[in-house]
């Protein structure tokens, strides 16, 4: 009987927001009327949503749950201002409108911070990728490339930050209780570990002093969670967007203590998805250094996804059927065309992505349909040891010289 009613209450709250009695909201000043759920993960929620104001204009609204109090909110509030940091970066979502509001359930109050963020049509590139693996088909390598080429310069906007993002000025900021002021909420972590771990939080303020003591030299940030699902695609069809800023941390992260080690392993397991996780994440050493090169990692991950389907480290697990993260450590992967049993493919396409990026080398497309420079793109970026790994501008220069090789995709 149970399941019964379970199957006559589904379709009718998925319907709900067909109805005429729309759930309908205010963020701040701006009304909306709620259409559908978009996703859902943790403590948050997107909805598309519709300004009511301007009926043609539809957004996506992150609605984030906090449970756990002050800390909670710290944690949205630094996803908040990251927006705000970046808001004028190209290539990276930036916040239309945010607020906190009071909420009460079961006799007792909560916060949620609801963020209003641009709404894209054409989805996100894991979309793409499903969609591939359901029509039997695949990226044309040309587009995918200048696709993966437009992530790398919006990242290269977080790795080499020079303030022109959003950080050079101080912007108010509305507080849990209603107050308004330039500090975020109080994290109440005293602890010198603490304070490290959570260097992101410090407020616009707090970051033009900082600025203004070191001479205004650059900073840098990691966004410690790339996948394809957080690469929306403009309506164009022509750019991605960086989004879900909610694991972005400043770099580099010195690990000087075990329990920075510790702190740092565990906030990697609550933000940054396990396929697409750099091997440093994984088990973090005390001694050694976090930084951007996580990010370069993820980089390769999502250019592989986009090639075959899935992460090289699912993949791999799934073939093995062993432990993902145990193939993460040691570097585990290969292509399907690779390795023992696989039948070998003639290699026509020489040409490799290194730091001549194969200039001036052919780039035929092999029988698997990945060319030998690609797959290079790949290889660097899967290094095991960080050090090995391309930067972000040596990334991009590699990317950059295989779209000069790579024939003109067919139409």
């Amino acid at each position: 009987m149970s399941q019964l009613l379970l199957d006559l209450l589904t379709p009718l709250t998925t319907c709900l927001p067909c109805l005429p009695h729309t759930p309908t909201l205010k963020i701040n000043a701006r009304p909306l009327k709620i259409l559908r759920l978009l996703g859902e993960g943790g403590f948050s929620y997107v909805y598309l949503v519709q300004s009511l104001s301007s009926p043609h204009e539809l957004y996506a609204l992150k609605k984030i749950r906090c449970p756990f109090g002050a800390e909670s909110v710290a944690q949205a509030m630094k996803e908040v201002e990251a927006y705000k940091i970046f808001g004028s970066t190209p290539g990276i979502i930036h916040s239309v409108d945010y607020s906190i509001a009071t909420e009460r359930g079961g006799g007792e109050e909560s916060k949620t911070v609801y963020v209003l963020l641009p709404y894209y049509k054409r989805g996100n590139l894991q979309d793409m990728i499903n969609a591939n693996l359901v029509n039997h088909s695949k990226f044309p390598e040309r587009r995918l490339m200048g696709l993966f080429l437009g992530v790398c310069k919006a990242l290269r906007g977080m790795h080499v930050y020079n303030g022109g993002g959003g950080g050079g000025q101080q912007e108010e900021m509305v507080m849990p209780g209603g107050k308004r002021g330039g500090n975020t909420v109080n994290r109440g972590a005293d602890a010198d570990d603490e304070q490290e771990q959570g260097r992101s939080l410090l407020t616009e303020g707090e970051r033009v002093n900082q600025a203004r003591e070191t001479g205004g030299k650059r900073r840098s940030y990691a966004h410690r969670d790339i996948k394809p699902g957080n690469i929306m695609i403009s309506d164009s069809g022509d750019e991605p967007i960086l989004m879900d800023l909610g694991s972005v941390a400043e770099s580099p992260l010195p690990i000087t203590s075990r329990s920075l080690a510790i702190a740092t392993q565990d906030t990697a397991a609550e933000h940054s998805t396990m396929p697409y996780r750099a091997p440093e994440l994984f088990d973090v050493k005390t001694g050694t250094v976090i930084d951007t090169k996580v990010d370069i990692w993820s980089m390769g991950c999502t250019l592989y996804a986009c090639l075959v389907g899935k992460s090289p480290f699912e993949m791999r697990s799934d073939e093995t059927g062993g432990s993902l993260s145990i193939c993460v450590l040691s570097g585990d992967w290969r292509f399907p065309d690779e390795g023992p049993g696989a039948k070998k493919k003639k290699n026509k396409g020489k040409g490799t992505a290194g730091s001549g990026a194969g200039a001036g080398a052919a780039a035929a497309p092999e029988e698997e349909g990945i060319s030998e420079p690609i797959r290079e793109v790949v290889r660097r970026c899967l290094r095991v040891e960080p050090s090995e790994r391309p930067d972000i501008d040596e990334l991009i220069e590699m990317v950059e010289g295989v779209l000069e090789v790579l024939p003109e995709d067919a139409v």
